[in-house]
């Protein structure tokens, strides 16, 4: 989709369709715990890394507070260019306002690379693209990771917010699954570690 405006219409559509799944879903972070514990696959040891919700993005911290009981888990923080560093982070550990304003891990917590990385998203089709929204930043940071180790990077959303294509560029980084509330899709064994 090479029309900016086609695709600013798209992410129109897709927060709308977000912001009504959410509003009529107030148990979908309970459930997408459960869904997405039973099909992650961490292994012992394996670094999970998600993202602290900001608008009606789906909750992963239900998710991240029973996976911090077994893993080791981090929380972005955005630094210094597009991709993001990932730091520590313990349930109950404060959150400061990081850069734009987002809830991010205090600089002293150590950065550390996930194994499985949780990524919010406006929409996905199940090809395992994504919709983002626009900053590249998850995508940049797919291909910095990815460049460095194999990292899974598993897409959160509510199913209301899958759509029949989402457009991709060269540059998209794919998802290896996506969990909802109401089930976990894996897309294609190439792509698993």
């Amino acid at each position: 989709m090479d029309n900016p405006a086609a695709k600013a219409d798209l992410r129109r559509a897709a927060r709308q369709a977000r912001s009504a799944a959410a509003a009529g879903n107030p148990d979908a972070a309970a459930a997408l715990a459960k869904v997405a514990l039973g099909g992650l696959g961490a292994a012992p040891g394996d670094i999970v890394a998600g993202y602290v919700p900001i608008g009606d993005e789906i909750d992963p911290m239900p998710l991240i507070e029973l996976l911090a009981g077994s893993h080791p888990c981090a929380l972005p923080s955005v630094e210094e260019g597009r991709a993001l560093t990932f730091r520590l982070w313990l349930p109950g550990a404060a959150l400061l306002p990081g850069r734009y304003g987002i809830p991010s891990p205090s600089l002293d917590s150590p950065a550390i690379l996930p194994d499985i990385l949780l990524v919010p998203m406006l929409a996905f089709d199940r090809r395992g693209h994504r919709l983002g929204y626009g900053g590249g930043h998850y995508d940049a940071t797919l291909a910095a990771l990815r460049g460095r180790k194999p990292v899974q990077a598993i897409g959160l959303a509510y199913a209301a917010q899958e759509i029949e294509r989402v457009p991709d560029e060269g540059w998209d980084q794919a998802l290896d699954a996506v969990a909802t509330e109401k089930g976990f899709m894996r897309f294609g064994s190439e792509r698993r570690r």
